[in-house]
């Protein structure tokens, strides 16, 4: 299969026709260069909030309903583009008001429609604390004609035990969908998108927001690159790194995976990360012995 990580800018649109434009031409673009999975990022969907003006898209609150209520059409595009290309859709993520306060979820659609969804499982201090966005409900493993596909959503990939519990129920590749507004934020997902994909020899694809955006301040800034990765070993680059674009440039990141590779270094790798992470639980079980110098 080939896979599409997306780098994708935030725009001002005057319509939902141009909405639908726009992401028309992403999709077509992947599509036409191959692709049977295209991942779209974390909160890439905050551009909707436009569709109020800009006093709606410049307040915090009021940009999180407006986007939430564009969901029966954006969901119609997706169902539709994913069916008449025949691809694989990680949807941007977007706020959806399942109760009180919003959680942060990303849709996964086939060619034969929605296949389910994806909440974010940890909060930012920004979303905790500002946004008062909320973590929704648990891990999905989506079962596809493509391959076993977890996704963990931005922070969630800084936290290793949320992508080995995808894995251990079969995930073979991880999407991990992101929004940061520094270099530093994009680097500590990059840095545990990579570190996913080694300790459980899988693959995992990066889609981040990129671009400034003076219109929305949850997203005013968006520092990072589309990659796509392995782990570092048999029948896989040296790096790890199997595609990325160049910092903060739009566009797409493309790399053709065979998923036997993924099996094939589970079982006769340089290392075995994926059979031997139970043997941590053995080390860890007696509490720490403290040596204290004086």
């Amino acid at each position: 299969m080939k896979i599409a990580a997306a780098a994708y800018p935030l725009d001002y649109f005057e319509d939902f026709a141009a909405y639908a434009a726009k992401l028309t031409a992403w999709v077509e673009t992947a599509a036409g260069n191959g692709a049977d999975l295209l991942v779209f990022p974390e909160y890439g969907s905050m551009e909707l909030a436009t569709l109020g003006g800009r006093d709606v898209s410049a307040d915090l609150e009021a940009a999180l309903h407006e986007v939430a209520r564009h969901h029966p059409a954006v969901d119609a595009l997706h169902r539709n583009l994913a069916a008449r290309h025949r691809v694989y859709i990680l949807a941007a993520s977007a706020p959806v008001f399942a109760g009180p306060r919003p959680v942060n979820r990303a849709h996964f659609y086939g060619p034969n429609g929605l296949i389910g969804y994806q909440d974010k499982q940890i909060m930012t201090r920004f979303e905790r604390e500002i946004w008062d966005v909320v973590p929704g409900n648990g891990l999905t493993l989506f079962d596809t004609p493509l391959g076993k596909v977890g996704v963990i959503i931005c922070y969630d990939s800084e936290f290793p035990l949320l992508s080995q519990h995808l894995v251990a129920a079969g995930a073979e590749i991880l999407l991990v969908p992101s929004c940061t507004d520094s270099l530093a934020g994009f680097s500590r997902v990059r840095i545990g998108a990579m570190a996913r994909a080694l300790e459980n020899q899988c693959i995992s694809v990066q889609a981040p927001t990129v671009g400034l955006c003076d219109f929305c301040p949850a997203v005013d800034e968006n520092v990072g690159a589309a990659a796509i990765y392995g782990p570092p070993d048999k029948g896989f680059p040296a790096t790890g790194i199997l595609a990325e674009t160049r910092l903060n440039q739009a566009g797409w990141a493309y790399a053709e995976i065979d998923l036997t590779l993924v099996h094939h270094v589970r079982r006769s790798g340089g290392v075995l990360n994926h059979s031997h992470w139970p043997e941590q639980l053995d080390r860890i079980a007696p509490p720490v012995a403290i040596v204290t110098v004086r």
